[in-house]
């Protein structure tokens, strides 16, 4: 799959098969983070791949993350501030989204998570004091689901022409 594919299919996905994710994409959902750019090279990333249903319903605990509880992974992504305190998050968020494209071309679904209690996150994955929790990520085979807000309200994507200028705010883009 090209690249620009799989940015075109990637959508959020909040409902899952019980399919297991097979090693080898897992492997290299994986590998796509560790090969992503950093800040001065310094990776200050870790994560932390769950599996385990106990725990992953541990996860599903914020507000906008209740179907954490159906998907068969969630890889939380961390940051090590010590290593990397002004970039960190940059850097951890770049990788989870190329963790992201790589799961898409993967036939797999993903679902970014910002709905959690750090603290609890970090209790419940014994994550040091060093790296905070820059995000959640759910992956697993999309399940079929109706979306009652999209197919009552509709969404589309904003027009090139109301995100970009040229030279300075406001200025069209041609």
């Amino acid at each position: 799959m090209e690249v620009f594919d799989a940015i075109k299919l990637r959508k959020s996905v909040r409902a899952y098969d019980e399919k297991p994710v097979p090693e080898a994409a897992l492997a290299r959902i994986l590998e796509s983070a560790r090969i992503s750019p950093s800040a001065a090279n310094y990776q200050p990333w870790h994560f932390i791949v769950v599996k385990d249903k106990t725990r992953r319903e541990a996860l599903a605990g914020g507000a906008w993350a209740k179907f954490l509880k159906e998907s068969p992974i969630v890889i939380v992504g961390c940051g090590d501030k010590k290593k990397s305190p002004d970039w960190s998050t940059v850097d951890v968020t770049i990788a989870m989204q190329t963790m992201v494209l790589q799961a898409t071309s993967e036939g797999l679904g993903t679902c970014w998570i910002g709905s959690f209690e750090e603290d609890d996150v970090k209790a419940l994955l014994k994550i040091p004091k060093d790296f905070e929790v820059v995000a959640l990520l759910a992956v697993g085979y999309p399940r079929e689901k109706l979306d009652l807000v999209k197919a009552l309200v509709g969404k589309r994507r904003k027009d090139l022409g109301e995100i970009v200028s040229a030279e300075e705010f406001g200025k069209p883009f041609v």
